[in-house]
């Protein structure tokens, strides 16, 4: 499997963008965005069935808890993308995929707890 995160501002209503207030304190991302490739997962039968490959799209709501700094992700919506090229002319000549996302399940991350053995140090 294959995958890559980023914290990013909403991709999806990118406005004036969230940069500025880099000029002033720690940077506000409100999203960790993250894509999961998967391998082909073969079915048990005789048949042969299998998952085929899918990539996997999440976007996670991240913040900091004001009070104690900690780090706050919230669970999230895991979807795949439904992909249809279009003409963007009358003509063909220039096409443009679109896409829809289908929720196929849901994402949950939960920090680590600290070892016994790091914990007493």
């Amino acid at each position: 499997t294959n995958g890559r995160w980023k914290l990013s501002e909403d991709p999806n209503d990118r406005k004036d963008g969230l940069w500025v207030w880099g000029l002033f304190a720690e940077p506000l991302y409100p999203f960790m965005l993250i894509q999961l490739e998967t391998e082909e997962y073969a079915l048990p039968g005789s048949e042969n069935d299998a998952i085929t490959p899918l990539t996997l799209y999440a976007q996670i709501n991240h913040k900091r808890d004001k009070d104690t700094g900690e780090v706050e992700l919230e669970a999230a919506s895991l979807n795949l993308r439904e992909v249809e090229s279009i003409n963007a002319d009358p003509f063909g000549v220039a096409k443009v995929d679109i896409f829809e996302e289908v929720k196929v399940g849901q994402l949950s991350l939960r920090p680590l707890l600290e070892s016994p053995s790091t914990a007493l140090l």
